[in-house]
Formats: structure tokens, C-alpha cells, sequence
């Protein structure tokens, strides 16, 4: 289960938090908290007797529904499906279930067709997964997550000692003139590391093309209103990474939103499954973490790993 800080999320605060990884960069499948299953193609009908034949567009074999998980963001349960590279329209139903013992009941559903569908719900303390169904025979059901609902006590972060500026768009500016991202970010870099030396990792190295991408993911959810890994245009992670030149062999991200500190958004993560155990994995070499304002003040967070 992934948690977010202010309010848990696992792909999410008013804080929120999702986890997405780990991915390999060796033809393995996309990593994420979405299961993914591929939709059956349907069999041409032939044409009536006298009729002219008519060729009817294949669906695709890329066809996919895929699923997020349950996760918490500002009191809210957030879930959420979608249809992939698919060529016909199909209605996409979408249930979020509590597992409870006998029947599990359907707490909110809904349906679309336009490919893609968001539910949200008041938070009650409870595990949760999501079924999707798109009437084309693609399913997919996301694993149960264990949700909480309640708001984590605020907790401050340590006064930076470089020059604080404000920047557009960014919460802190620069922490100096030679490192990477800004004082927040690298408070988040460096309560991370203390983390990780705790299950006997070593410490990250905070990137500049990492922290390029995550920055870039953050201020893009804060500018359009979103919540999720992929953005959407349609990259996921590592094709924001790989876009700015990294290379690796190993990815992972979390995200949150809502948290107010640095402190409050590493708990957050560390309180919850999916997050903790990308920031403990003692594989990955390299992160970049990007915090990001929208119009409101509100604070979107990315955290990208990377093993080079």
C-alpha cells in the first residue's frame, strides 16, 4: 500500500502519496501500481449477402485496462482506470471495493467512455482494491491496500543555512550555488538517506537530471490539477527520466501532495509499504526530488530512483 503524508495514497494530503516501481530497463514490464491486462480483439462479422464487404477496424493488440490502487489523498480515497492504446471506444466501469469478510461490498463505482476515469470518496479506515472492467473483455484488479485516514502532526523542517529566494513555481530556491535543487528538496534527499543507513543502505547522490524530471512531474500536476505517475501526455517516469539524458538500469518514484515539509512528506512515505520500500531499497545509487506549488500553495512532491 502506498501512503500519502497528510493523507495516505499509494501511485498519494491534503496530503497524498503514490509509490510506482520498481521498473527494469531490460524489456521488463512497465513498474507501476497499475495491473495491466490485455483486452481480446473482436472477430469480424461477415457482411450480409449483396452488401459491400466492410473491413472493420482491429482493435489493437496493445489493448490494455489498467488500474491504480486505492490510495488517500486530503481525507479522500482516490482510484482510478484506464484504456490503452485501444482502437474502439468501450464502456470503462470502474468499483472500489472493501475487502470484509463474506461478499465484499462496492463502496462507489462509475464508468466512462472516454478512456479514463477517476473515483474519490471520504476516507474510512480500511483495505481497498479496484476492479475495472471495459465491456470488451479487458479486466483488471488492482491488490487490496490497507488505507488510514488520519492526519499526521506537522512536524518542522530545519532552518537552511543558505539564502533563501523565492522562485516561480518552486517552494525554496536554491540551497547554493553548486548544488543540486533547493533547500527543501535537499532536506528530503537527506532525511531519505538517514532512512536508508538505518537498513544499512548507502546514501543516494542527488542528480541533476533526476531532480530535473521529478521537479518537472511536480510542477506539472501543480499546473494541471492531477495526481498520478503518468503524466498527461502520456510518458510515465522513465521517459520523463530518460528525457533529460540519465541513463540506468533501475527506476522507481514516489509522489505525494499536500505535505507541508520535508519531514511530513519523508513520514509520510516511510508509513507507507509501496513508498518505504523503494526509498530502502538498497539497489538503486541515485534519486532526484522535486517539490513543486500550485495556485493555492499546495505542495506537490516527486521522489525518482534510479541505479546506475
Amino acid at each position: 500500500m502506498r501512503r500519502p503524508l497528510g493523507v495516505l495514497a499509494a501511485v498519494t494530503t491534503v496530503a497524498t502519496l503514490a509509490a510506482c516501481g520498481p521498473s527494469d530497463d531490460a524489456g521488463n514490464a512497465e513498474a507501476g501500481a497499475a495491473s495491466k491486462v490485455t483486452a481480446p480483439a473482436d472477430t469480424a462479422t461477415p457482411a450480409p449477402s449483396g452488401q459491400p464487404d466492410k473491413k472493420p477496424q482491429k482493435e489493437s493488440d496493445d489493448c490494455q485496462v489498467g488500474v491504480a490502487r486505492p490510495e488517500v489523498a486530503a481525507l479522500t480515497i482516490v482510484a482510478g482506470a484506464t484504456r490503452r492504446d485501444c482502437v474502439r471506444p468501450a464502456l470503462l466501469r470502474i468499483r472500489v471495493k472493501r475487502a470484509v469478510p463474506g461478499a465484499d461490498p462496492v463502496v462507489k463505482s462509475g464508468a466512462t467512455r472516454d478512456g479514463k476515469i477517476t473515483l474519490r470518496l471520504p476516507c474510512k479506515p480500511g483495505t481497498y482494491y479496484t476492479v475495472a472492467t471495459d465491456y470488451r473483455g479487458g479486466t483488471a484488479t488492482s491488490k487490496a491496500v490497507r488505507l488510514t485516514c488520519a492526519t499526521p502532526t506537522p512536524t518542522p523542517t530545519p532552518t537552511p543555512t543558505a539564502p533563501r529566494t523565492q522562485a516561480t513555481g518552486e517552494p525554496t530556491a536554491k540551497a547554493s550555488a553548486t548544488s543540486v535543487g533547493t533547500a527543501v528538496e535537499n532536506e528530503v534527499v537527506r532525511l531519505t538517506n538517514t532512512e536508508r543507513a538505518k537498513g544499512g543502505c548507502g546514501p543516494l547522490t542527488h542528480d541533476t537530471r533526476l531532480r530535473r524530471a521529478a521537479f518537472g512531474h511536480s510542477a506539472d500536476m501543480a499546473k494541471n490539477d492531477y495526481f498520478e505517475h503518468d503524466s498527461q501526455d502520456g510518458r510515465d517516469m522513465v521517459d520523463r527520466i530518460r528525457a533529460t539524458g540519465f541513463t540506468g538500469s533501475a527506476w522507481a518514484e514516489n509522489i505525494a501532495m499536500g505535505q507541508r515539509t520535508a519531514a511530513e512528506v519523508v513520514k509520510g512515505w516511510m508509513n507507507s509499504d509501496g513508498h518505504r520500500e523503494n526509498i530502502m531499497n538498497c539497489a538503486y545509487t541515485h534519486i532526484g526530488v522535486g517539490a513543486a506549488k500550485d495556485g493555492q500553495g499546495r505542495l506537490y512532491w516527486t521522489q525518482d530512483f534510479a541505479r546506475r
